[in-house]
């Protein structure tokens, strides 16, 4: 009997380690779905390095305790609601995404799954979210404009860099919708530096070279690259055809000018993708998208490539390289 009695306590003594060490093991690791309009090794770029560092400042380490499921279109923004709907499949915890083409992607693949957008220019008029202080669906993150005088902030310092500038060609992208706004900002701020403004309009990678022969042929004395996805998947094509049109540029993100482009004034974006970390944080300890609040960037720098202006034959005045927060030599 004082057998059966021993065999039958060990056996439950068994039965609770075997209990107490199923709960201590590991949940389900949380994944991040990240959803990138960008060409070629988008994993490997400034943007996703400085969202992997947040990751870290937070203590996640890819690979123990978080997993990145990266989805590249590699420059192809018709593939970006195929890439969407494959990561709703997988069930990702949560998606980050930035640019209007690939937040929209991600809109349309998923209404429930909470989605981190890094950078995109106007929230709210691109009907991604509600308001900047309540976003009222699946979506938050930061915005990557302060609000649309930062065109006028960027023809401004266009017309310091080359003072004899009087006409002005903007290449933009009509199915980017928030692109009809920021031309109208800087027509506005146009009038007031006796600057006429000239819309090319490019809608597929066919239309580059037109557009800048167009610009040439309205002999413009400078240009203005607006944001859009389809734009930074031809960076390098831009700043070539620029330089071969012998056409100052100024760009809204400064990664143009880290490949050759001449001058950026913009939000630092890999700020904006670090701090993204901190949403994807917050939600995955239960906080809901639509409750957090749209934030705005703290960072502008003006960025300026001096071998790029060289090639053209431009020199750029002293007052405007004083000021600028990074020069390439």
């Amino acid at each position: 009997m004082r057998k059966k009695i021993t065999t039958l306590a060990f056996s439950g003594m068994l039965f609770a380690l075997c209990t107490s060490a199923q709960a201590q093991q590991p949940g389900k690791i949380p994944r991040i779905g990240y959803l990138s309009p960008g060409s070629g090794a988008a994993e490997h770029s400034p943007r996703a390095q400085a969202f992997r560092q947040g990751l870290r400042d937070l203590g996640y380490v890819e690979g123990k305790n978080i997993a990145i499921e990266h989805r590249d279109a590699e420059g192809k923004l018709d593939r970006l609601p195929d890439l969407a709907a494959e990561l709703v499949r997988m069930k990702v915890d949560v998606i980050v995404t930035g640019g209007n083409s690939a937040i929209r992607a991600a809109k349309k693949a998923t209404s429930a799954i909470p989605i981190v957008m890094p950078h995109t220019a106007d929230p709210v008029g691109d009907g991604f979210v509600v308001s900047l202080a309540r976003p009222g669906g699946n979506i938050t993150g930061l915005t990557s404009s302060a609000g649309y005088e930062l065109f006028g902030k960027r023809l401004e310092l266009l017309k310091e860099t080359i003072p004899k500038t009087d006409r002005v060609a903007v290449l933009r992208d009509p199915a980017n919708l928030g692109t009809a706004q920021s031309l109208k900002e800087t027509e506005t701020a146009a009038r007031s530096l006796k600057v006429d403004v000239e819309s090319l309009e490019v809608r597929n990678s066919k239309d580059f070279e037109a557009a800048f022969q167009a610009a040439v042929a309205k002999h413009v004395d400078a240009l203005m690259v607006l944001a859009g996805g389809l734009f930074n998947s031809h960076r390098s094509r831009i700043v070539n055809l620029a330089a071969k049109s012998r056409l100052p540029a100024m760009y809204s993100e400064q990664e143009y000018v880290l490949v050759g482009g001449l001058v950026s004034y913009a939000t630092n974006i890999e700020d904006l993708y670090r701090r993204a970390a901190i949403y994807v944080d917050k939600i995955l300890k239960g906080a809901k998208p639509a409750d957090l609040p749209i934030e705005q960037p703290r960072k502008f720098e003006l960025v300026i490539n001096l071998s790029a202006a060289k090639q053209i034959g431009l020199t750029i005045p002293p007052s405007v390289l004083y000021r600028a927060d990074k020069v390439i030599r």
